[in-house]
């Protein structure tokens, strides 16, 4: 992207697109005051809330609120307008290609966040929070990612490369001028590296847990053909999504629906019955193979069979392709057996008998090992620059236990700074940018 480009005004429905109660239409750049008074009933006064009307050449479009923001007020930080006008389609599209007619061009995806980030009115960190916020499938990851956006891991990351930045000060004090600083003690290196080494694995140890809270998991229902797998799915969707009947092998596909359990997104994935391939078309053997393939392919599996005839020796078979996946074995249809088995969940969805401790044990099983009282969300990119980081303060502390040459001590620990400078977007490439904001909705 050219200078010339990045510094245009952009123009975007700011929305979702739809007929609705209210429609935004945002710009940004300095041009956004000059082309909204063009179309607007009134001059504009920076930070006043104006009621008025969008004309087109004369004629009368809509009554409008326009927010209008000088720089560097705003969320881009740049001269910004918001337009907030009637939901109606046709309205809304209108009003942004009066923005295009008098100069405006069309925003790119997430390009409102990274002028903002270009423009210092938010770090790369913060910028990212916004992405998580917009797109998390479950409450408690956007209250969690809600904490970034105000910076608490910024806050965190700065104080890990202020104290590194502290040391290496010292350190190339005392080889810039020998003669008037004292080199520091390895000694105090030592406990130096070992506090930033600490603060950067408390910051790490919440990545599992950020990556469960942001992408989630998936979960196969499998088992032999009439067990209940479709009646429990649609019970725990709480909705009628799968077909079902008496008729051996309904299920043909692999039916996939997210569902919240305590914040964490679960994706369940109603599958095809296994059973003798001898006995099936080949629509149904597709199906099976579906099957098989979303047991390699997901995080954990929940095995049901019928209480009624307990396991059998195609259920046994079965139970055998779920080794090495976290398993909740599930005894289904209790309403008609009576029967309990142990180390089981004895389930109905008929009369919803133990399903909210089947939702428990679901819970208890992905969250195992988890921190549910996740301190700090990071991203996959920011959780690499943080593996980094902290190997390169890792060798730099092997240096100092080797009492190496203070000169090339430093050298590791300047790496550590570049990766946590990089996580703030201190040091960034364009490539790494354009990667963080397509992932962003336009109007972003």
């Amino acid at each position: 992207m050219s200078i010339n480009y990045e510094t245009d005004t952009i123009s975007a429905i700011a929305t979702p697109f739809g007929t609705g109660a209210i429609g935004i239409i945002r710009m940004s750049g300095e041009k956004s005051f000059d082309i909204c008074e063009k179309i607007f009933s009134k001059k504009l006064i920076p930070s006043k809330i104006m009621y008025g009307i969008i004309f087109d050449e004369g004629e009368m479009i809509d009554e409008v609120v326009v927010l209008p923001f000088k720089s560097p007020a705003g969320y881009t930080g740049e001269d910004s307008v918001e337009i907030q006008c009637h939901g109606g389609i046709n309205i809304v599209r209108k009003i942004l290609e009066l923005t295009y007619k008098y100069g405006a061009r069309p925003a790119e995806r997430g390009e409102f966040t990274k002028r903002a980030f270009l423009n210092g009115k938010m770090d790369l960190s913060k910028a990212e929070a916004v992405a998580d916020v917009i797109h998390a499938k479950t409450m408690k990851f956007a209250v969690k990612s809600a904490s970034n956006l105000s910076g608490k891991l910024s806050q965190k990351i700065s104080e890990i490369y202020q104290m590194l930045f502290n040391l290496l000060s010292k350190i190339i004090a005392a080889i810039d001028f020998p003669e008037d600083v004292v080199e520091p003690e390895y000694s105090y290196i030592e406990e130096e590296l070992n506090k930033v080494i600490s603060e950067i694995e408390r910051v790490s140890a919440f990545s599992k847990s950020s990556d469960v809270l942001r992408q989630g998991v998936k979960i196969a229902i499998v088992g032999r053909p009439n067990v209940g797998k479709s009646s429990l799915f649609n019970v725990l969707l709480n909705f009628e999504r799968a077909i079902v009947t008496d008729t051996a092998g309904t299920t043909r596909d692999a039916i996939r629906e997210m569902i919240d359990i305590d914040g964490i997104p679960v994706t369940m994935i109603d599958t095809a019955g296994l059973r003798d391939e001898k006995n099936v078309d080949k629509i149904e053997k597709i199906g099976m193979d579906f099957t098989k393939k979303c047991i390699d392919e997901c995080d954990a599996v929940m095995f049901l069979f019928d209480s009624q005839t307990g396991m059998t020796n195609i259920d046994n078979d079965i139970f055998k392709l779920t080794v090495g996946k976290p398993v909740l074995k599930v005894a289904s249809k209790i309403d008609l057996s009576q029967k309990k088995y142990d180390g089981c969940v004895n389930i109905s969805s008929v009369t919803g008998e133990n399903i909210d401790d089947l939702k428990n044990k679901i819970k208890n099983l992905i969250c195992e090992n988890l921190d549910e009282e996740t301190e700090f969300i990071t991203n996959q990119r920011q959780q690499n620059c943080l593996d980094k980081a902290l190997q390169s303060c890792k060798t730099a502390l092997d240096g100092v236990l080797r009492q190496e040459l203070q000169d090339l001590i430093s050298i590791d620990i300047k790496t550590a700074l570049l990766q946590l400078g990089e996580i703030k977007g201190e040091l960034v490439t364009d490539d790494i940018l354009n990667n963080i904001f397509e992932h962003f909705c336009i109007g972003k």
